[in-house]
């Protein structure tokens, strides 16, 4: 089924609402100049739904959706793991990390390193930063997202796609640059609403047809009938995916390290906790944020086990024409990421069609204009203030972020076409991005935690582990991808440990962080909360073990 009239009015009023609220929120009001903290950080000011709703919209692009289902389909619920475990690391983040940043007054994640260590190693993070967000993160949801939307709403054959790059820019645009952070997360709060929504939908219609007799517990009874294997959360040597999941590992091993940090030093995802009112405001939007994360493989993994087994349903007895045909691949095999946007045609009625396509532009927009606004909060904080205009006014620290994030938004429009020649874009940069992750992580952990961590020490940590994580990708290691990550970032803490040691005559760093266990207190809410989603986390894996 194609798109319709009302699939396009759906849509379109999806754009014009998302953009009237951007502007809205983020006006000036009368006789006030915005300053740095109004738009990079909406002026302290966010309460903790919104701070739960945007820390999930900044997260989820309609590439992890269309993604994460294909997985579905090829591995089933085991790639919940990404979502529920990230749950946990929230919680982490909230109780330990947060405490610190907030009350070091930070606006972005470089500004810390130079507080704990030195500005030479915060100017090359930031510059690091910058190009990963702009050329790698930024033109991979633009592309991905622009294909998405091109086998969707046209016909696949990327005769859609400059609409869909000009289009979905436009949108993020119109507020996020004029607007800031209060734009981005108080529309961000709509944006998840329609995301879960628009889930919602496409399961439920799923699962309503997986079966002649049709409805949701009977399409649940069914594929867990058919497909009892996918739903096993730990994957043994035997299972073709194990060397993406590999079994236990992923519980003890390295999805925390892409995890930690991710949730914990990634500015475009701890920005929005720093814009908090205050640290328990922040920390009760961090645990609304794991409550999301428990839900997501609802509304992305069972779409694909739907349509897995629809596709393996003996010759005859298919219920739906064409399902495996939607699969072929040339040259055999499946295209498993097929499965969520033909599930979405197949499936679901006009005005429907437009209400999802919506919310996965939603996914796609508001991730974008994140990655904009931290893109400009780390130029314009950590350059252009410091090394080009120390005497910069609010406007032109206002205006310099907008101007930032225009050029950033221009540079991915133009390099996400250069794309289409990559193969597995997403699993590509996902795997890249993870050469250099445990080394961070390992250098912001012990530079918080240990005292007596040098600048030198993170400095050599940061570099070696480049090159350990080179060494453990070679062929003659044979390490699942999260294996090399773990142990990457193990080895990285010994460098760090032994040349700060070996540097450092004193009993600790001067820069080193006090920590008192009064800061680590948490409030009523939090501990609730995050006793509840401890508990439903372990009944899942208990369930799907």
């Amino acid at each position: 089924m194609g798109f319709t009239t009302l699939d396009y009015i759906v849509f379109s009023l999806y754009a014009v609402v998302i953009v009237a609220i951007g502007l809205w929120v983020s006006r000036d009001k009368e006789g006030h100049q915005k300053n740095a903290e109004d738009y990079f950080l909406a002026g302290k000011s966010l309460p903790w739904w919104a701070i739960g709703a945007s820390l999930i919209a900044a997260n989820i692009s309609a590439e992890q959706i269309i993604g994460m289902s294909g997985s579905g389909f090829a591995v089933g619920l085991a790639i919940a793991s990404y979502e529920w475990m990230a749950a946990v690391t929230l919680i982490i983040v909230g109780k330990y990390f947060l405490p610190i940043f907030i009350e070091k007054k930070i606006f972005t994640i470089p500004e810390f390193v130079e507080q704990r260590f030195n500005t030479t190693l915060k100017t090359i993070l930031a510059v690091f930063w910058i190009a990963l967000f702009v050329f790698v993160n930024l033109t991979t949801v633009l592309y991905l997202g622009a294909l998405s939307l091109d086998t969707i709403m046209g016909t696949g054959d990327g005769s859609f796609m400059t609409y869909a790059l000009i289009g979905l820019s436009a949108i993020a645009a119109a507020y996020s640059l004029y607007g800031g952070l209060a734009a981005v997360a108080w529309t961000d709060v709509l944006q998840v609403g329609l995301l879960v929504l628009g889930g919602l939908v496409v399961t439920i219609a799923g699962l309503s047809n997986v079966t002649p007799e049709g409805g949701i517990l009977n399409g649940l009874a069914h594929i867990y009938d058919v497909a009892g294997e996918k739903f096993t959360m730990i994957l043994d040597q035997s299972n073709p995916e194990f060397s993406n999941l590999p079994g236990i590992a992923v519980l003890i091993g390295g999805l925390w390290v892409a995890n930690l940090y991710y949730w914990g030093f990634n500015q475009y995802i701890i920005q929005r906790t720093l814009a908090a009112k205050s640290l328990k405001e922040s920390q009760k939007g961090i645990i609304f944020a794991g409550f999301l994360k428990l839900i997501i493989p609802l509304i992305v993994v069972i779409p694909g086990i739907v349509v897995y087994v629809l596709y393996n349903q003996p010759e005859g007895t298919t219920q739906i024409a064409g399902v495996v045909d939607a699969f072929s691949r040339d040259g055999g095999g499946v295209q498993y990421d097929n499965a969520y946007p033909w599930l979405m045609r197949v499936f679901l009625s006009p005005g429907f069609l437009g209400l999802v396509v919506a919310a996965l532009a939603a996914a796609i927009v508001s991730s974008m204009a994140s990655m904009l606004n931290s893109v400009a909060t780390i130029f314009t904080m950590d350059i252009y203030i410091p090394y080009i205009n120390r005497e910069a006014t609010d406007r032109q620290t206002v205006n310099m972020g907008r101007i930032t994030a225009g050029i950033a938004l221009i540079v991915a429009v133009v390099m996400a076409p250069q794309l289409q020649s990559v193969p597995q874009v997403f699993q590509y940069i996902q795997e890249y991005t993870g050469m250099v992750s445990p080394g961070i992580l390992a250098v912001f952990l012990m530079g918080l935690f240990w005292k007596k961590t040098t600048s030198k020490g993170a400095i050599y940590g940061v570099i070696s582990s480049i090159v350990i994580a080179l060494f453990l990708k070679t062929p003659a290691v044979q390490l699942p991808f999260l294996d090399q990550m773990f142990y990457t970032l193990i080895a990285t803490i010994a460098i760090i440990a032994g040349v700060s040691l070996t540097t450092n005559p004193h009993d600790e760093d001067p820069k080193a962080i006090h920590t008192t266990a009064e800061m680590f207190k948490t409030g009523p809410a939090f501990n609730i909360g995050a006793y509840i989603i401890l508990v439903l986390v372990a009944v899942l894996y208990a369930v799907f073990w």
